[in-house]
């Protein structure tokens, strides 16, 4: 197992903990996901959460109609025109997911001690003795003794909406369990997940094609959340899918991790997949609490090392009914940050919380704090150990910017790109500072089109720690994209002058190509 062993930033002095923190256009480089619901799909909830610094709305398609999150989604569009600010599209799959149907939606109170029968009988109503599950073979699956837990929603851990079974007995297609703590259900809908045990459901269900094809194909999403990855194929399978849609051929696919079973395939999975989200719901489950942080750190870890993208899950559970997160949330937000998490996933918190605004400023203002005392110097080295000599052109290009970045306090890294693979790149060696990622378009863009050339990999980048896109149009479109444009420099440096990011006499480091050259300069700002 390989666990990053970071340590903060030495030495931090008691009396700079205290000082108020500063305020600054890109208030953390860590990014923010938020799922989008109930609460958060208004014009003016989703213009403040841009604001507050939401880049990323995910669309879970576990619950919901095509029609809501389209009218959702056209409330996105507006808000980021409103706001100018790009966010980016991710569409979650529901995957192999087990529920409980509950038609009749009434309240159901399940008691300790007590047993309850799930039944793959879905004309039967819920009720504290029975519960109709979406799949027939779960009799099949599992034995005596297993646990299995139901929640709604999500397993928040708060163990009066979510209750935690043991298999008693299995009676044909029936599985009767023992009511381990007492619980009140309310809801059409409940998860349900069998710890350790493997659900013979395909990952890419062909409901999840079918949202996929349509509204996925329709509103061009930038990322798959491929729920329950359990092994590479599924990826395979996946990109295999979307390469015959030609419209989402751009779309990268991130592998949700959400069992043993992912776990044990992880690194083939990370090889496959263009980035990884730990659903630490799920895998606290299949997990021993006290492997959790292990997972967790070996899982960033290598995500961090493969220069892919790792977005962390069910940080502030607390704040979907009150504003302030409790300490331990707190500190596990920052741990994310320390450990390497390139973004924080926001579900109940921002779907249904009652202070979703609230949630995603206070996430990112912890964030902001975790990054001033990561250590920089350390992670590098590690990262340079690990990629090993010879390096690739790229590589070498990329390590040097954020070197030379770091030895003369740069205030941003300016890197010109079509792809968004070299500002990935230096995104990898984990800059303390912006990396204005300027991608040159082939036609005419602005900050906020979502359908010009180039906004796919402007959007695509806003999961990345440190990256921030902005999209440039060459001065004359039929000779491609000028990567050593001067004029496009100076919209950069203008766009950084202007946000607040750059001031006179600031140093920046401009990665670039000349020709076939691919060139690291060191620039000071005139007055």
């Amino acid at each position: 197992m390989h666990v990053n062993h970071l340590l903060l930033e030495e030495p931090i002095r008691m009396v700079s903990i205290l000082e108020p923190a500063k305020t600054s256009f890109y208030p953390a480089l860590t990014k923010i996901v938020g799922t989008l619901g109930p609460k958060s799909r208004s014009l003016d909830v989703l213009s403040s959460c841009l604001n507050a610094g939401m880049s990323v709305a995910r669309f879970d398609f576990s619950l919901g109609s095509p029609e809501y999150h389209t009218e959702t989604l056209e409330n996105l569009k507006l808000a980021t025109a409103k706001t100018k600010k790009l966010c980016a599209v991710m569409l979650d799959t529901q995957g192999p997911e087990l529920q409980v149907i509950n038609k009749g939606e009434s309240c159901i109170s399940l008691v300790a001690d007590g047993t309850v029968v799930l039944t793959p009988d879905q004309e039967q109503l819920a009720s504290s003795d029975l519960l109709p599950v979406n799949f027939k073979g779960l009799a099949k699956a599992v034995t005596k003794g297993d646990t299995i837990f139901i929640g709604q929603y999500l397993f928040t851990g708060s163990e009066t909406t979510s209750v935690w079974l043991e298999v008693d007995e299995v009676k044909n297609d029936d599985v009767v369990c023992t009511i381990k703590n007492s619980a009140t259900l309310a809801g059409a809908l409940f998860t349900l997940h069998v710890a350790q045990v493997r659900i013979e459901m395909p990952t890419l269900s062909d409901a999840d094609k079918e949202i996929i094809s349509t509204w996925g194909t329709k509103h061009k999403i930038d990322f798959l959340s491929l729920s329950f990855t359990r092994e590479a194929e599924d990826v395979r399978r996946a990109r295999d899918f979307l390469s015959k849609l030609g419209d989402l051929s751009q779309t990268k696919i991130f592998a949700k991790i959400e069992n043993v079973e992912g776990l044990t395939h992880f690194d083939e999975i990370l090889q496959e997949a263009d980035g990884i989200i730990l659903s630490r719901g799920n895998l606290g489950i299949d997990v021993p609490p006290e492997k959790v942080f292990l997972f967790q750190k070996d899982a960033l870890y290598k995500c961090n090392m493969a220069g892919k993208a790792a977005v962390v899950t069910r940080v502030v559970d607390s704040m979907t009914d009150n504003l302030r997160p409790t300490r331990a949330e707190a500190t596990d937000v920052a741990n994310a940050v320390l450990d390497g998490s390139d973004a924080i996933l926001l579900g109940a918190e921002t779907y249904r919380g009652l202070y979703p605004v609230e949630t995603i400023s206070t996430v990112r203002k912890i964030c902001s704090e975790a990054e001033k005392v990561f250590n920089q110097d350390l992670y590098f080295k590690q990262a340079m150990k690990y990629v090993g000599e010879p390096m690739s052109h790229l590589e070498s290009i990329a390590s040097s910017a954020v070197r030379a970045a770091v030895k003369v306090n740069a205030s941003i890294i300016i890197c010109f790109t079509s792809t968004g693979k070299a500002a990935r790149l230096i995104a990898k060696y984990r800059p303390p500072m912006p990396v204005l990622s300027v991608i040159v378009t082939r036609s005419k863009a602005t900050q906020v089109d979502y359908s010009s050339s180039g906004a796919f990999e402007a959007r695509q980048s806003l999961v990345v720690r440190a990256l921030f896109p902005l999209l440039a149009e060459p001065r004359d479109p039929d000779e491609g994209v000028y990567e050593a444009d001067e004029s496009v420099l100076k919209v950069a440096t203008d766009y950084g002058m202007a946000s607040g990011v750059l001031k006179s006499r600031d140093r920046v480091v401009v990665c670039q190509k000349i020709g076939d050259a691919s060139v690291v300069k060191i620039i000071e700002l005139d007055n």
